[in-house]
């Protein structure tokens, strides 16, 4: 099961979806979907936790759900607005609609990951984006729904980053809510708490073993590992890191100089623009952490 889960979620579900919209479905009926993937996620966290105190969270349930539901809405909102975009806007044409939806897909993912990583790998340079940025890295635990855990304008800054280009290109509605979907999914396995064995796949997918490291809290360490779907992007930008030897401990997750960043919904909607943000020391690097990282990924 633990080899099984990633590709599995990944693959089954994008998948079905796939085959639902190939036969005429309407894209609404991706949501269903959707909550059953997250269903299932929940459950293989329950039995195949990765960290046993990571598996209960302190109260904070509602609020990713909130975080969920409104990025979710503002990308059927998205999704629902590209004919009229389509209309608006000087499309290219270029994008190849006479191919398979399959094809299509496979070609929206790469491209689409590749913008939206540079927006992530951006959010950690910026001043300014990293303060959207950071509701995202102020989770202390790592669970499936973390990765719908996003400021709403950070949402628009990846969307604008990420699919705009498409959009421009000619993207179709149906391509566009497979590819919205299939981020969903991989967001789902890239913060999952399941103690997943990906092997040599990790070399290809961004998922939570891979991830992970993205979210330590001790300063400019976890500037890593950004993309969303492919490692390619990291080998590129030379921020991909590897530590097979070093087991993250249970409170290495957060931002080390804000442990007391707002944990309320609309408190990580205004902490942006709040005036006088207070920084504590950065957090001290564990010696285990640190002999990992002298020993090279």
């Amino acid at each position: 099961m633990r080899i099984l889960y990633a590709p599995c979620l990944f693959f089954g579900f994008i998948g079905t979806a796939l085959y639902l919209i190939h036969l005429g479905a309407s894209i609404v009926w991706l949501w269903p979907l959707l909550a059953v993937a997250i269903l299932l996620s929940f459950c293989c966290e329950g039995l195949y936790p990765y960290k046993q105190a990571w598996a209960s969270g302190m109260g904070e349930g509602p609020r990713d759900y909130l975080h969920a539901l409104v990025n979710e809405t503002l990308n059927s909102v998205s999704i629902a607005a590209v004919p009229l975009l389509a209309g608006w806007l000087p499309t290219a044409g270029y994008w190849p609609s006479h191919w398979a939806l399959h094809w299509q897909l496979l070609l929206a993912i790469p491209l689409a990951d590749l913008g939206i990583t540079l927006v992530h790998y951006a959010s950690h340079r910026s001043r300014w984006l990293w303060q959207l940025h950071a509701v995202h890295h102020s989770v202390t635990r790592l669970y499936g729904f973390n990765g719908l855990m996003k400021h709403p304008l950070h949402q628009i800054a990846e969307a604008l980053g990420g699919v705009l280009p498409l959009v421009l290109l000619g993207l179709p509605q149906d391509v566009a809510a497979l590819l919205a979907f299939s981020i969903a999914i991989q967001l789902l396995l890239q913060h999952s708490n399941v103690d997943m064995r990906i092997g040599w796949l990790r070399h290809v997918f961004a998922w939570a073993p891979v991830h992970r490291l993205h979210h330590l809290k001790y300063g400019t360490l976890g500037d890593v590992n950004f993309a969303l779907f492919l490692s390619l992007w990291d080998r590129l930008l030379g921020t991909a890191l590897y530590l097979p030897g070093y087991t993250l401990a249970d409170d290495d997750m957060g931002i080390g100089d804000r442990p007391d960043y707002p944990v309320g919904y609309l408190a990580q909607l205004r902490e942006p623009w709040r005036a006088g943000r207070e920084t504590q020391p950065p957090a001290k690097v564990p010696s285990a952490l640190r002999e990992a990282l002298g020993k090279g990924a």
